[in-house]
């Protein structure tokens, strides 16, 4: 078997002309070089390199070899490139209204300009998305939190409102039938601690982890939820004169590593959040 070492020196001294030269561009000493072409020759046994002018050049038998010396070490870099770009995955956490929608043009044109990065995006709820991060199973994390909380590279301001069927209204009702995430989602506590508080009577009427399955939900009128008021839908009301909340926020939290292109990802979901969140 042919040592890629080997024919890389070899079209190197085809290419230079010189013993001298070629070692200078595979970095090895002239006396190395020499040592491989003898090896290579008594390989294929016949002489390949004929030294006798002021510049190297190829045999009839070097001549055959060199086209097929520069297709094996192409071959080779395209096996190294293509194994690398399978190493070099950046795992994205983020929320279900942030999964699919705004954020697919983004990640397409990141994809256009990191073609060796292979994008891995989680969506679930943000308790879920964060214990990832830390445990170092995401590069990025974009979550929904309490305000204030950790040391994100940016964060943006998330008013929440009471959500009602425009058509089949669930306000009235009592107990108050509620549509909720899991108990680990952020909204519910506050969601029934503030019903709590007004001494509203609520029963959990609906649960899941998923936005766009709540929020069919609700349009249904099977109850009302708590839910970011920049996502309510056409078929949805506000509900105003219900109790206070507080906002929560979107965080951007980054992880270390990553390099160039995670830097350039985070900016470009920064970007991202302005447009769809407003001003920080």
């Amino acid at each position: 078997m042919l040592d890629p070492q080997l024919l890389r020196s070899f079209v190197a001294i085809l290419e230079t002309g010189s013993f001298t030269r070629a070692g200078q561009r595979v970095h090895l000493t002239q006396s190395t070089i020499s040592q491989q072409m003898r090896r290579l020759e008594e390989q294929l046994g016949c002489p390949l390199l004929d030294r006798s002018g002021r510049t190297v050049v190829a045999t009839v038998a070097g001549e055959k070899l060199l086209g097929l010396a520069r297709r094996i070490l192409t071959l080779l870099d395209e096996a190294r490139e293509r194994v690398s770009e399978a190493s070099l995955p950046l795992r994205l956490g983020v929320p279900e209204d942030f999964a699919a929608g705004a954020m697919a043009p983004v990640l397409a044109a990141f994809a256009r300009d990191y073609p060796q990065v292979r994008l891995e995006v989680r969506s679930g709820l943000s308790h879920e998305i964060w214990q990832g991060f830390e445990g170092g199973e995401l590069d990025l994390a974009l979550i929904k939190q309490a305000r204030g909380q950790g040391e994100p590279v940016a964060r943006w301001r998330e008013p929440l409102a009471w959500v009602d069927s425009r058509d089949w209204p669930a306000c009235e009702r009592d107990p108050v039938p509620l549509v909720v995430f899991p108990s680990e989602g952020l909204y519910r506590r506050q969601l029934t601690d503030a019903l709590d508080a007004r001494g509203l009577r609520w029963r959990i009427a609906y649960v899941s982890a998923s936005l766009a399955s709540l929020q069919g939900a609700v349009s249904a009128g099977i109850g009302v939820s708590l839910l970011p008021s920049r996502l309510l839908l056409p078929d949805q009301v506000a509900l105003a004169d219900w109790p206070q909340v507080r906002s929560v926020e979107l965080a951007l939290h980054l992880g270390s590593g990553g390099g160039e292109a995670l830097r350039r990802l985070s900016d470009a979901l920064i970007a991202l959040c302005d447009e769809v969140m407003g001003p920080r």
